[in-house]
C-alpha cells in the first residue's frame, strides 16, 4: 500500500481565503524551562487543507460532531480538469466520467490550481462548477468533492451556488488539496479526517490517498 499526502502543511504565511486570519504559533513551555515543549495554535476552521460541513452554509445544517469517522473515507477518482483556467465546468464537461463517478464516494477535481499554492494567482482564475454541473453531482452517492483549489466558488460569488447545492444534499467539500495529478488514472481509497470538534462547521483535515501497490502511482 501506498500513501499518496493531499495536504497542505499548516504554516505561518500560508494562503488563506481573503479576509481569513492566518495560523499563528504561540511557544508556552519549552524543554530548556520547563522540561517539555508545547505550543499554542490559533488558526480558523478553514485553514489550509479542511472539510466544509453542512452548517457552513445552511442554517440549522449538519455540525462536524452530528457525522461518524466513516464518512471522511472511502473510494476515490480524481479527474483530470486541467486547461480550464478562469473558465466553468460544465456538465458535458463531466458526462465522460459518469461510471468512473457511479463507482466511487469521493469525487476529486484536479485542475492543476495547486502549483500556484503560495503566490498570489492562487486566489483568482482557478475554474469553478456550474451550478448545472454541481446539482448534476448531487445525484450520485458521493460522500464528498474535493478540489486542488481554494474554494468550489468563484472568488466574486455571493451566494456561493455550488457550496450550497453540494451541502444541501450531504456531499461534504475538501479544498485545498494538494497532489492531485498523482491520482489520475488509478483507484485509491481517500481519507479525510478532521478534528473532532464539536459543533465545527469545518476543520483542517489530513487528507491522504492510499494505492494498492499493484495499482502503480
Amino acid at each position: 500500500m501506498r500513501f499518496i499526502d493531499l495536504s497542505h502543511t499548516i504554516t505561518s504565511g500560508m494562503p488563506c481565503y481573503p479576509g481569513t486570519p492566518g495560523p499563528q504559533f504561540q511557544p508556552l513551555a519549552s524543554i530548556e524551562e520547563h522540561g517539555f515543549a508545547e505550543q499554542l495554535f490559533s488558526l480558523s476552521s478553514h485553514t489550509g487543507t479542511h472539510v466544509d460541513l453542512p452548517s457552513h452554509m445552511l442554517r440549522g445544517g449538519r455540525s462536524l460532531d452530528a457525522f461518524s469517522v466513516e464518512r471522511f473515507a472511502g473510494k476515490g477518482c480524481a479527474i483530470d480538469l486541467r486547461g480550464r483556467a478562469g473558465g466553468v465546468i460544465s456538465i458535458e464537461e463531466l458526462y465522460p466520467f459518469e461510471d468512473l463517478i457511479k463507482g466511487s464516494e469521493f469525487l476529486l477535481l484536479c485542475s492543476g490550481w495547486c502549483q500556484y499554492w503560495g503566490s498570489p494567482y492562487y486566489y483568482e482564475g482557478y475554474p469553478v462548477l456550474s451550478a448545472e454541473a454541481a446539482l448534476w453531482l448531487t445525484g450520485f452517492d458521493l460522500k464528498g468533492l474535493g478540489v486542488d483549489m481554494i474554494s468550489v466558488d468563484a472568488p466574486d460569488s455571493e451566494d456561493f451556488p455550488v457550496h450550497n447545492r453540494l451541502l444541501q444534499h450531504g456531499i461534504l467539500i475538501f479544498e485545498n488539496l494538494a497532489r492531485i495529478t498523482r491520482l489520475l488514472h488509478f483507484a485509491f481509497i481517500f481519507c479525510g479526517f478532521p478534528l473532532k470538534i464539536i459543533g465545527a462547521e469545518a476543520s483542517p483535515v489530513r487528507a491522504v490517498a492510499l494505492i494498492d501497490n499493484d495499482n502503480g502511482a
